[in-house]
């Protein structure tokens, strides 16, 4: 089967300037405005982690740059999950791992949970 080039979707080559955000800046901006604007509870610690808490509870997200249980893990965010129905799970996410790529597994958790 051939297809016309012009059915073909573009390719999109975004400069380089423009994937800085790719190598992460081991900042929790992205994700703590996210739900601090979601109305999530925030919590942070003299040691400088962040907890939060969705409004019914069921979703828990760690920021833990100075946990030494989480570093000796290799992680920086951990989300735990308690669905309504189904088992609890947790997922995990290293210091590589820019915060916009957590903050879209956020929104994109948020967005589905609505439905």
């Amino acid at each position: 089967m051939t297809s016309s080039a012009t059915l073909l979707p573009a390719v999109v080559r975004p400069a380089v300037e423009d994937l800085r955000w790719l190598s992460s800046g081991h900042c929790a901006g992205p994700v703590l405005d996210l739900l601090s604007a979601l109305d999530w509870t925030l919590v942070d610690t003299p040691e400088a982690n962040v907890h939060a808490t969705s409004p019914d509870g069921r979703v828990y997200v760690g920021w833990l740059p100075e946990d030494t249980s989480a570093w000796k893990r290799g992680i920086v965010w951990q989300i735990q999950v308690r669905p309504a129905h189904g088992d609890a799970w947790v997922q995990e996410f290293g210091l590589h791992t820019p915060a916009e790529a957590v903050a879209g597994f956020l929104a994109a958790l948020v967005a589905h949970s609505s439905h």
